[in-house]
């Protein structure tokens, strides 16, 4: 009978072929897919979020300097769009930001289950290497 083997800190029975490791890093990748779709999304707003604040202050200066004809309704909607545009644009930065890390870390954590994959085929790279400089 095989003993179970340990890499890392992670037991794992030899006689699974990795099927453990093989199912964590599917699900790690499916993460780190998802994380990359929240960026882009996060982004997206970001950008709309900005074409608001833009678009606010354009037409608030417009009527001050009396390009486009003074209307309150026009004035409130353009007030509102700039600090929309400024809290939404705050919050999905933050957002992306922590985002960005979660994807920094499940990538970490992909590349060291490549790394015990690599372990518990018998031979590392670094061991293969080793072999063909002898």
């Amino acid at each position: 009978m095989l003993k179970p083997a340990s890499f890392n800190g992670v037991t794992y029975s030899q006689t699974n072929g990795g099927g453990e490791l093989r199912e964590q890093l599917t699900q790690i990748e499916a993460e780190i897919e998802e994380l990359a779709d929240r960026i882009e999304r996060g982004r997206k707003i970001i950008l709309l979020a900005k074409a608001a604040a833009i678009a606010g202050g354009v037409l608030l200066l417009g009527g001050i300097v009396g390009v486009i004809r003074f209307d309150p309704a026009i004035m409130i909607g353009a007030i509102t769009a700039v600090i929309a545009g400024i809290v939404v644009f705050g919050s999905n930065t933050s957002t992306l930001d922590q985002t960005a890390k979660s994807m920094k870390v499940a990538k970490a954590r992909r590349a060291q289950l490549i790394v015990d994959l690599g372990a518990y085929g018998g031979r590392s790279v670094t061991q293969l290497n080793l072999q063909r400089a002898d």
